[in-house]
């Protein structure tokens, strides 16, 4: 009898116990499920029973618990990256790159159809989260597909000497419009920010030529920019020279007009006295000659040879009271 009174009441205690479990496993269930977080690199993408609801901000937001609602975090503030021909080991301080080449990806032609490796990387950030979950499956492969069939197309428009120096920047500014424009195309909902060609070498077998060709084309370049140095070092001695020699003549030929119209001005009024007294003012420019002549001697006499005596006058160079 006390046996058959003890085992019925066993029986209450370890329903009751498991309904209690029961319940506490749903209440967390349920508060597990209804509740997630957003990064605030991302949004969420909400599903109703499969069907796309919104796009949650950043924060801590409730959802329909029991997978009745579910959300898909996307990063769309974070900046992601593609290598191609190359791949990081390590990234940090001193970055480690794998030892492995991929000729596949960065092996390609040229407009001047020569061989050549082109390394690169491209940046991008996702701008449409719904569009970057639903509208393109394989979504990697695709960014890699169209980054690699922009960069072989350019490349293979130009030389392989522009691809090595002078064009870089054009392949890369060229590639993100291209990126771009592909991309919104399928509606991948990412945007292209940056293309960075990395390695660009030739073929192993010709390296060293190349390599020549390069040095030689800096040592032109330095020369180039020495010339243009000396140039813009002669160019305004030579100007100002220049303009001091012409400012020279100028002077110069002012103070021969000058000169010139004095002596036209001087000439006009001896003329003028001479149509006045005309014996007078011959004999007065004939002794003007005569002292200006031989001005600078000294104890000359002058001699009339019709006369054949003296000339009355004082002796040229001769001081005051000297010879007739």
């Amino acid at each position: 009898m006390p046996d058959r009174n003890v085992t019925p009441m066993r029986g209450p205690v370890k329903v009751g116990t498991i309904v209690l479990i029961v319940i506490a496993v749903a209440v967390i269930a349920l508060f597990s499920t209804s509740f997630f977080v957003v990064d605030q690199t991302e949004q969420a993408v909400i599903l109703t029973l499969g069907q796309f609801t919104r796009i949650a901000e950043p924060g801590l937001h409730f959802k329909w618990p029991l997978g009745i609602q579910t959300n898909y975090n996307v990063k769309t503030k974070a900046v992601q990256t593609e290598q191609f021909g190359f791949r990081t080991a390590q990234a940090g301080i001193q970055t480690r790159y794998e030892q492995r080449t991929y000729p596949e990806e960065s092996t390609m032609l040229t407009g001047d159809l020569n061989i050549i490796d082109v390394e690169w990387i491209i940046q991008y950030r996702i701008t449409d989260a719904k569009a970057w979950l639903f509208n393109v499956e394989d979504r990697i492969k695709t960014i890699r597909d169209i980054s690699q069939s922009v960069i072989n197309m350019l490349v293979g428009d130009m030389t392989i000497l522009d691809v090595m120096g002078a064009q870089r920047v054009a392949i890369e500014q060229a590639g993100i419009e291209l990126m771009n424009s592909t991309l919104k195309g399928y509606g991948l909902g990412i945007e292209i920010i940056a293309v960075k060609l990395q390695n660009i070498v030739p073929p192993t077998g010709v390296q060293a030529a190349f390599e020549d060709v390069n040095k030689a084309i800096q040592d032109m370049n330095r020369l180039i920019s020495e010339g243009k140095e000396a140039y813009n070092k002669e160019i305004p001695k030579a100007t100002g020279e220049a303009d001091r020699i012409v400012q020279v003549a100028q002077g110069y030929a002012a103070e021969r007009v000058n000169k010139a119209n004095g002596d036209v001005a001087r000439f006009k009024a001896v003329y003028e006295e001479y149509r006045k007294a005309p014996e007078v003012t011959r004999d007065r420019l004939y002794y003007e000659m005569i002292e200006s002549v031989f001005a600078d001697e000294k104890g000359v006499e002058l001699i009339d040879s019709s006369l054949g005596n003296f000339l009355p006058i004082k002796s040229i160079g001769a001081p005051a009271g000297g010879t007739r």
